[in-house]
């Protein structure tokens, strides 16, 4: 699989072109609810983020300072709306954008 470079504020990192798709479905403009929240998860701990699995089906994930709490939705794999808008807010505090 073809690796592409993401740029961040204080370094480049290369991911995966599946994570490349996940980021670009998140700073979609309207806001999508189609996104696996699984696809998340890769996408964050493939830039280097610390999950912390908490109580029930809640989740922390921790990059660079910045944390982003969040509930994995069930029985339906898709995050709500709501949850994309908050990973796309971390990703522009650490300004990683597609």
């Amino acid at each position: 699989m073809r690796l592409q470079v993401i740029a961040k504020a204080d370094s480049i990192c290369s991911v995966k072109a599946k994570h490349v798709k996940t980021l670009r479905a998140i700073f979609a403009k309207p806001t999508l609810a189609s996104i696996a929240f699984g696809s998340i998860e890769s996408l964050l701990v493939g830039l280097g983020a610390e999950l912390s699995e908490r109580e029930g089906s809640r989740v922390k994930f921790s990059l660079r300072g910045e944390e982003w709490h969040a509930h994995r939705p069930h029985p339906a794999k898709e995050a709500k709306k709501y949850q994309v808008e908050g990973v796309r807010e971390l990703l522009e505090r650490l300004e990683i954008k597609p």
